[in-house]
């Protein structure tokens, strides 16, 4: 797949869909890759150029000492963009990919046309939280990651799913076993010091919240706070746990271009 170079290193990328079309954005969660979106690709690329990315950190983009700041997750999408002669987008990003949406929103609000926030909230988690999981990893590295599969499995979907598409599951989680340690944790840190509460009025562009009923990580409550404080956001909740663009894959997509085609 082609890449971009930054000043630090190379940023993976796919770019596919009609030239000339509006360009979307998907962002990955921590953890995946920009393959975490192919149940997505095919439809959104019939009526966009759709842009996927490795997040730095995850995939085959580069890895670079942490930790890292989400505002250096938000200037490689733009500096991507930069790269690819794209002057506006529309943006979807999942969890810590909804981090980096909101960042965008926010600091860049003339580049971005719509802005699609899933499974995600103004602030994710405990700084507790991410210290344990960054010791952790740091200390065991690889296996650590091969831990973190099997335990993401019942925060990424719900128990139900997992039962009944257990390939589906596996593929997704494969991604997280086989994310770099170093990207891994450095990106942790980017997602506890991000903290979005105070600002989040300055989004400008057309919001879509999307919440899972069932999600444990980012709940319907962090979901309906973005919507309460973006002006004019949408807000739509599934009966998914943290991946639903996995678990709802049929509804998520139709739902999302409804919104984005608007």
């Amino acid at each position: 797949m082609p890449s971009v170079r930054l000043a630090d290193g190379d940023l993976n990328y796919r770019l596919e869909g009609p030239e000339g079309a509006p360009v979307l954005i998907l962002s990955n969660s921590l953890g995946t890759n920009l393959a975490m979106w192919d149940d997505q690709a095919a439809a959104f690329s019939e009526r966009f150029r759709l842009l996927r990315y490795d997040t730095r950190g995850h995939g085959a983009s580069l890895v670079t000492p942490g930790p890292y700041r989400m505002d250096e997750n938000g200037r490689d999408v733009l500096a991507l963009t930069d790269a690819l002669g794209i002057d506006q987008f529309a943006f979807c990003g999942l969890s810590m990919g909804g981090s980096i949406g909101q960042w965008l929103g926010i600091n860049a609000p003339e580049r971005v046309t719509r802005l699609v926030l899933c499974n995600t909230a103004a602030k994710i988690g405990t700084p507790e939280v991410w210290n344990t999981r960054i010791q952790t990893v740091e200390a065991s590295g690889e296996q650590a990651m091969r831990d973190l599969r099997d335990a993401s499995i019942g925060r990424w979907f719900t128990p139900d799913f997992a039962s009944a598409e257990p390939e589906r599951v596996d593929r997704i989680v494969a991604m997280l076993a086989g994310t770099s340690p170093q990207g891994y944790a450095a990106n942790c840190a980017a997602v506890r010091d991000a903290d979005f509460r105070e600002v989040l009025d300055a989004i400008r562009a057309p919001t879509l919240i999307v919440a899972g009923t069932h999600d444990a990580v980012t709940t319907p409550a962090d979901g309906r706070f973005l919507q309460e404080r973006i002006p004019g956001a949408e807000y739509v909740e599934f009966p998914a746990a943290h991946l639903s663009n996995v678990q709802m894959d049929d509804a998520f997509t139709q739902r999302v271009l409804a919104f984005l085609s608007a």
